[in-house]
């Protein structure tokens, strides 16, 4: 393809993708199906690479991100990006309305209802309808730049539609929805990270990752707010936010028009009720002047606007004592603190415990010995601790401490640079950790072994039937059968127990039995590596193949896969060199579990290729041709790879191959093929 062709196909390309973008994330009424969208989205990555010069500063490619930001740059705001006053009762909010009728000179005057979202504050700027830069609020004067991050987030378009201006601000607010939110939190406790408190840290944090490829697989999403205009096209607040979906943005219908300020009391009420059942979070409601000539009259002060206000809810919060501190460890051996309360009835509940996140948190909140406490209820649900009561605070209370040694094990806790959880190392003997690794391993998404839960784990552990997870494959029916325990309570009535009859012990053991065909992505998730999540244990396993494989690898090849940072690659290198953990693995394919992508084992044309790695570089007749040659490859007993190194046999080169690839090929002797060659390979005969 000639360079003048690759040009008009990329505008082609990308003027379709954006449109069924748009059709999708902006309109909820898609108009392909997934599979064929992929494949013009693979087409476009496949020439911006082979011509990187014609990449467009608005490509649909950079949904997906790629880029690295090492160091995020300020930058001064046109209109400076001011702060919100709030109230928290009606007597304000009447006095804000009086206020501004005696400066307006007019009881006659519209106001505008939205929701106050709880996220991060960004101003988006537009320039011949292209994204040129996205800044958060920073001081309200300078913010950084996130610009390469915030293209990544799907309801923020790369591109405007219809009659825009010339240059064109948008501001609005960038928040991880509950689902998101939850996924991330799982995701993060699967690899023994630090969970989030709360959607607003989550997205703030996901705006100031380096690699924007992570931000685009946090789930954010945008609801705009205010529009700065040069060209004056709208007289007022509601025609501009509405004007937006022209432009392709899109608006949420939580937006209305009251003419008294009877009508802003009903919207706040609704939504201080309704706002449970949002699949966002919201802290209250904001009130503006509509007329943009009355928001000029009325002015600012130095920090607000003097035509807009926020009406904070109220979030239920009640007083209690602090009465211990219990430190829980996870499987990766976090400790996490929880406060034993007295209990109190809080949104609906009795609340005993609540979270307090780790070292840094009881710190800053200054909490010490015998404190009172406020409690709030995160998202309605965790219940947490906002701020201590100093006031009733006892003279001689003393700071809480942070534990030094494990709760369970004794081991001395370590915390590491730039980590704020402090963990237990005693990764082989800690009580806690091992069991908490055994119930990972006999998880849904890890080995799914049925009939075991936390109550019979413990069993089978106190027992010593159960040391590591490679105790599982030991486990007979005559160790098994007759095994209980009951569990007491402080109500009789609600004692339980369990135990393994004649049925019980059967199905366990056919369930384990049945675990040994789990597939190698899912046994490297389910061994339980630190950072390791079943994502990226999927990428993992499909890029080496084999355990024996990634064994032996190095960090710059681990390095090398999508989604594997550096504390991944790390951690991953330092479980394979652990001889606990090589002993346990060994024991594990002994019992007959897949360390070994075999997928494709049955499908297998030849063993031609036994043995040798290949690089596909380049681009093809179509990018379902590369696929073809690489899956190819994987028929014929090859492996596909990623990187050039000493371990690789061929590189399959198409048209433009990439040159760092070419060079570096050429400097350690990597044969450099055709597909014509590579097809002769494996069409010809095997050498007897």
């Amino acid at each position: 393809m000639t360079f003048e062709e690759a040009k008009q196909r990329i505008a082609e390309l990308s003027k379709t993708i954006h449109y069924h973008n748009y059709q999708y994330y902006m309109l909820d009424n898609p108009s392909i199906e997934d599979y064929d969208f992929d494949m013009l989205l693979n087409e476009l990555i496949a020439l911006e690479k082979q011509f990187p010069d014609l990449i467009l500063p608005d490509s649909p490619t950079q949904r997906v991100g790629g880029n690295v930001t090492k160091q995020f740059q300020q930058v001064a705001h046109k209109h400076q990006m001011l702060s919100l006053g709030n109230t928290y009762s009606q007597g304000e909010l009447n006095e804000f309305f009086s206020r501004t009728a005696n400066l307006l000179q007019t009881s006659d005057i519209e106001y505008v209802c939205e929701l106050k979202y709880d996220g991060v504050a960004i101003s988006l700027i537009y320039i011949d309808g292209i994204l040129k830069q996205a800044v958060t609020r920073g001081n309200g004067m300078i913010g950084d730049e996130v610009t390469t991050n915030v293209k990544t987030i799907k309801t923020i378009p790369l591109r405007l539609h219809g009659n825009y201006p010339k240059e064109l601000e948008v501001r609005g607010e960038i928040i991880m929805p509950h689902e998101s939110f939850n996924t991330l939190n799982k995701e993060r406790e699967d690899i023994g990270e630090t969970k989030f408190a709360n959607p607003r840290n989550a997205a703030s944090g996901s705006l100031k990752l380096q690699h924007s490829a992570e931000v685009a697989k946090r789930g954010l999403e945008f609801f705009l707010y205010y529009v700065y205009d040069d060209s004056n096209a709208y007289q007022n607040h509601f025609q501009s936010i509405i004007k937006m979906k022209e432009y392709g943005f899109k608006v949420n219908p939580f937006i209305k028009t009251c003419t008294s300020p009877s009508e802003v009391f009903e919207f706040i009420n609704y939504w201080d009720k309704q706002r449970a059942n949002l699949p966002f979070d919201i802290d209250g409601v904001v009130i503006k002047v509509n007329r943009y000539d009355y928001q000029y009259q009325l002015g600012a002060t130095n920090k607000n606007p003097r035509w807009a206000i926020a009406y904070k809810f109220k979030a239920e919060r009640v007083l209690t004592q602090l009465l211990s501190v219990d430190y829980q460890v996870g499987r990766t051996g976090i400790v996490t603190p929880v406060a034993n309360l007295e209990p109190i009835f809080l949104a609906g509940t009795t609340v005993k415990r609540a979270t307090m996140n780790n070292a840094d948190f009881i710190k800053e909140m200054d909490i010490h010995q015998n404190d009172f406490v406020y409690i709030e209820k995160g998202g309605e649900i965790i219940p947490k601790i906002v701020a201590v009561e100093k006031k009733m605070r006892k003279t001689n209370s003393l700071p809480i401490q942070f534990i030094s040694t494990c709760p369970d094990c004794g081991a001395t806790l370590i915390r590491n640079e730039g980590e704020a959880g402090v963990f237990c190392p005693n990764v082989n003997l800690c009580p806690t950790q091992i069991k908490g690794k055994l119930l990972h391993f006999i998880s849904r998404k890890a080995m799914n072994i049925e009939g075991l839960g936390e109550e019979k784990i413990n069993l089978l552990y106190e027992k010593g039937l159960l040391q590591n997870i490679s105790d599982f494959y030991k486990l007979t029916y005559n160790q098994l059968f007759g095994l209980n325990k009951t569990f007491s309570s402080t109500d009789k009535d609600l004692d339980k127990s369990i135990s393994f009859k004649e049925k019980t012990t059967e199905n366990l053991l056919l369930a384990i039995e049945k675990s040994k065909n789990v597939e190698f992505e899912r046994v490297l998730f389910a061994i339980g590596i630190r950072f390791v999540g079943e994502v990226s244990a999927k990428k993992i396993a499909r890029h080496y193949g084999s355990i024996e494989a990634l064994m032996t690898t190095t960090m710059e090849e681990l390095l090398s896969i999508e989604d594997v940072g550096d504390k991944v690659a790390q951690s991953i290198i330092t479980y394979l060199q652990d001889k606990n953990n090589i002993d346990i693995i060994t024991q594990l394919k002994h019992f007959g579990l897949q360390f070994s992508c075999v997928s494709n084992s049955e499908k297998l044309l030849s063993n031609k290729l036994k043995g040798m790695n290949f690089v596909v570089s380049g681009t093809f007749s179509s990018p379902q041709r590369r696929k073809e040659i690489e899956e190819m490859i994987e028929l014929h007993g090859g492996k596909n790879v990623s990187s050039v190194n000493k371990k690789l046999s061929f590189i399959v080169a198409g048209n433009n191959m990439g040159p760092a690839k070419l060079e570096k090929a050429q400097q350690i002797g990597i044969p450099i093929i055709s597909e014509q060659e590579f097809l002769e390979m494996i069409n010809s005969p095997l050498e007897k």
